[in-house]
């Protein structure tokens, strides 16, 4: 028998150096998707003003690491956009937007918001990075549910951009 000498399997994870672990940085991005997370939830926790949020963000230790124009832009434009961003996401709910947990509900105002704006970052990406958002501080299934809506909102927001990833699959 002859002895395998096929690649091994690399598993995926924080134990493999996902968000948890130190394998792999965090980008300045993720960096500033995570602080705009934890501004949005204290947003719709507290109501308080955005500026106050900002502010309090900015003393986390994770604020230097950020790249904070991005940081900036989610957290205000998000805050600012709010009812177009919920009326862009609620015709894909299975609940009423009062009912997602405030987590999901920010991880959905960014990947809506990135989706919508930073035409920067492929969809795929913004997609991506709302769902590891949701595994890193939702609840068990959230990334499961935020990739769906987000999945149906892209091709309204990115047409083209979709409908060039679709035509690249292979037939099967």
């Amino acid at each position: 028998m002859k002895p395998d000498t096929r690649p091994a399997h690399k598993p995926r994870g924080p134990a493999a150096g996902g968000a948890a672990g130190t394998a792999r940085p965090k980008s300045a991005r993720r960096r500033s998707r995570e602080l705009a997370l934890q501004g949005l939830y204290e947003w719709q926790i507290s109501r308080a003003d955005v500026g106050v949020v900002d502010a309090h963000m900015r003393e986390q230790e994770e604020h230097a690491k950020c790249d904070n124009a991005h940081f900036v832009a989610l957290l205000h434009g998000c805050i600012a956009q709010i009812d177009d961003l919920d009326a862009l996401i609620t015709p894909h709910l299975d609940r009423r937007v009062q009912e997602l947990s405030p987590i999901e509900h920010g991880v959905l105002l960014i990947g809506g918001y990135e989706l919508k704006h930073c035409v920067d970052i492929p969809y795929k990406v913004a997609i991506n990075e709302a769902v590891e958002l949701a595994k890193s501080f939702g609840g068990t299934d959230g990334h499961k549910y935020v990739n769906g809506v987000l999945d149906k909102i892209a091709p309204t927001l990115r047409p083209v951009e979709v409908a060039a990833q679709r035509n690249r699959r292979p037939a099967g």
